[in-house]
């Protein structure tokens, strides 16, 4: 098994034969994860940032690995203008759904809850198969989320409590 830590630095000219290593998108947006490409080439995945659609992460000889992610089941929901497609982003957000943005139209997952807003809406939509690259938020750091706090509270009063029941 070769292990992948980092991108090659060439990927191969023209006259490279491309292997693909079909990938679902959630194991794709992970850092750590193994796959076979389409050769039977078993490869391992340790890295700094997750991978995308099309990265090449392997060149052999003539050979060049690269990343194919399975399409999937999404919405297709169209929009005629600029404000009518913030307005169709702004509901899909407050669903806490992933969305993918074109010049015309917002790709959102097949979900039974995005179904039925838009549906209450009125938003037209098609349902699609699709390579499916929502938005992912950007962020310069990445911070740690350790919470540990001192907490000293002196708890000296009494809790009485009378339960009646009758």
């Amino acid at each position: 098994m070769n292990v992948i830590k980092e991108l090659p630095k060439e990927t191969g000219d023209g006259s490279v034969t491309t292997i693909p290593l079909k990938v679902e998108r959630r194991v794709l947006a992970k850092r750590r994860w193994r796959g076979q490409a389409e050769d039977g080439k078993d490869f391992g995945f340790d890295l700094e940032a997750p991978l995308s659609h099309g990265d090449c992460f392997f060149v052999d000889g003539d050979k060049r690995y690269a990343l194919e992610q399975a399409p999937e089941a999404v919405f297709r929901v169209p929009y005629p203008d600029q404000q009518e497609a913030a307005h169709r982003a702004w509901q899909v957000g407050n669903l806490h759904f992933p969305a993918q943005f074109s010049e015309s139209c917002l790709l959102v997952e097949n979900d039974l809850a995005v179904k039925q807003m838009l549906e209450r809406n009125d938003i037209p939509f098609e349902e699609a198969l699709e390579v499916f690259q929502p938005v992912v938020a950007a962020s310069g750091h990445h911070h740690s989320h350790d919470h540990e706090h001192a907490h000293d509270h002196d708890h000296d009063h009494g809790h009485a409590h009378t339960h009646a029941h009758g």
